[in-house]
């Protein structure tokens, strides 16, 4: 039997069934331990020190206590915590991206997605480099400078090649004072020497949802294609950052299976990263099972609520304080204006998820990947966030200036991330502004900046913005950052 180990590089020891089995009883043992449980909060919380701040997180096993907890005064501080740890690290900014639909192409058998090879109703395409940048254009249009590239795995139709073709077609594409600054990669797993060549094209973040760290039904929901290898899905991050990949993003399709689980297993592979490479996930995802083409989400029988997938996400929160954490459309503008408030710091905005869907006038549903239920404009989002207290943010200045891996952690973790971060977020706030915006959006943003200029502490860094700004608005330059 495998003997859990977290500095382990082989799967089933650093994501360990029996040691998964023996947290879920400790849990359920302790879900009405008081003062364990007020113990816990109370390490959660953050810290500030003259350097910045300090947030310890939680073990994989002590935040699987509170998950467990069901005390509503208990569950209503988890919040609050999370609320506290988010705005320590990352203030109110939310970052926002896009998904870019590259194939649909795909050999493997996943019983959850349309793209699965058995289904012969959904239409099959994949982008020429022509397409792809006019899908750039669309999206540089809405004002969107980050991307999350996505394709299905076929190793004839999508290789490594076409996957590195695209990339360099997306950074290529300067249309007005629109360029995509940072492509986020979410491709299947792969060799140590794609890794690398993706490493060489300057991708962002590597993302890889497990879909569910439970090996007998991660066998069962893939009975077909590479992805069944469970083993090698899911040590993919190690070989990611073998080649030369600072930044990981990690993920579990919630309804898959039971989810107390699926969180264990999340917290095990972030503590992994951190055990071996010293440095965490740079995301974390939580996706939950949608409906699409082919795929009815009530045939899995491991649906969670609304108010179990905002408490799933406070506690990520608590856990693992400093990755940025993500909602995407798939879910409500309702149950993502909940989850802003417990943890998430960045979200998609305007996604279509078919295969070439941004030029399209009306919305695609053929080619749809699952059904978006947040289908407002990029435009709505941004003002939706402005009106909730949040900026939106369009910043890439850390990717750019090398601030990835341990050095953007080594930032986060000690709260100085914030010095640079607020005032990139207002000048990339104000380029949307100035170049994007509706009125009513444009008069509310500029109000919003004017006021969160004021919040910077530092005079300097708060003189030299207010100047960038201007520059913005009153000429074609851009790209100021910190």
């Amino acid at each position: 039997m495998a003997v859990y180990d977290p500095k382990s590089l082989r799967a089933t020891e650093f994501i360990n069934d029996e040691e998964i089995l023996e947290t879920l009883d400790y849990a359920d043992r302790n879900k009405e331990n008081v003062r364990l449980i007020d113990e816990l909060l109370e390490k959660a919380r953050p810290r500030r020190t003259a350097g910045g701040c300090q947030c310890s997180g939680l073990t994989h096993r002590e935040a699987s206590v509170l998950l467990a907890c069901e005390m509503p005064d208990k569950v209503a501080r988890m919040y609050e915590v999370a609320e506290e740890i988010k705005l320590a690290f990352y203030g109110n900014r939310i970052v926002i991206f896009a998904p870019l639909y590259l194939s649909n192409y795909c050999v493997n058998g996943c019983l959850y997605c349309p793209y699965h090879t058995a289904n012969k109703t959904i239409p099959r395409k994949k982008l020429t480099q022509e397409e792809v940048r006019r899908e750039v254009v669309a999206l540089q249009d809405m004002g969107h400078k980050r991307l999350a590239i996505e394709s299905g795995e076929d190793p004839v139709n999508n290789p490594i090649e076409y996957i590195l073709d695209c990339i360099r077609t997306i950074y290529g594409v300067h249309h007005k004072n629109g360029d995509i600054r940072r492509v986020n990669v979410n491709i299947a797993a792969t060799t140590v020497e794609n890794f690398s060549k993706l490493k060489d094209a300057g991708i962002g973040t590597y993302i890889l949802f497990q879909e569910t760290y439970h090996k007998k039904g991660y066998l069962e929901l893939h009975p077909t294609g590479p992805k069944h290898d469970y083993d090698y899905h899911t040590e993919a991050m190690d070989r990611a950052m073998d080649g030369g990949i600072d930044d990981v993003g990690l993920g579990v399709l919630f309804g898959l299976d039971k989810y107390r689980y699926e969180f264990a297993g999340l917290l095990m592979h972030a503590e992994h990263l951190e055990a071996v490479h010293g440095v965490g996930p740079h995301t974390i995802s939580v996706p939950r099972v949608k409906r699409a083409d082919g795929i009815d989400p009530d045939v899995f029988d491991n649906s969670i609520s609304d108010d179990t997938f905002t408490k799933i996400a406070a506690c990520i929160r608590l856990a693992v304080p400093y990755t940025g954490m993500i909602v995407s459309t798939r879910e409500s503008e309702a149950v993502r204006a909940r989850l802003l408030q417990v943890g998430i710091s960045q979200v998609s905005g305007a996604s279509r998820t078919s295969v070439g869907g941004y030029t399209e006038e009306e919305r695609p549903h053929d080619t749809e990947q699952f059904d978006v239920s947040d289908q407002r404009t990029l435009d709505e989002v941004v003002r939706w966030l402005m009106d909730s207290g949040h900026i939106p943010s369009f910043c890439t200045a850390c990717y750019r200036a090398g601030r990835t891996g341990d050095r953007f952690m080594s930032l986060c973790k000690s709260g100085q991330i914030l010095n640079c971060c607020h005032p990139n977020a207002l000048m990339t706030l104000t380029e949307y502004l100035e170049d994007y915006a509706s009125p009513e959006t444009k008069r509310i943003g500029y109000e919003m900046v004017a006021r969160e200029l004021n919040r910077i502490p530092r005079e300097r860094v708060r003189a030299t913005a207010r100047e960038n700004i201007e520059a913005i608005r009153n000429s074609n330059r851009r790209d100021f950052r910190f």
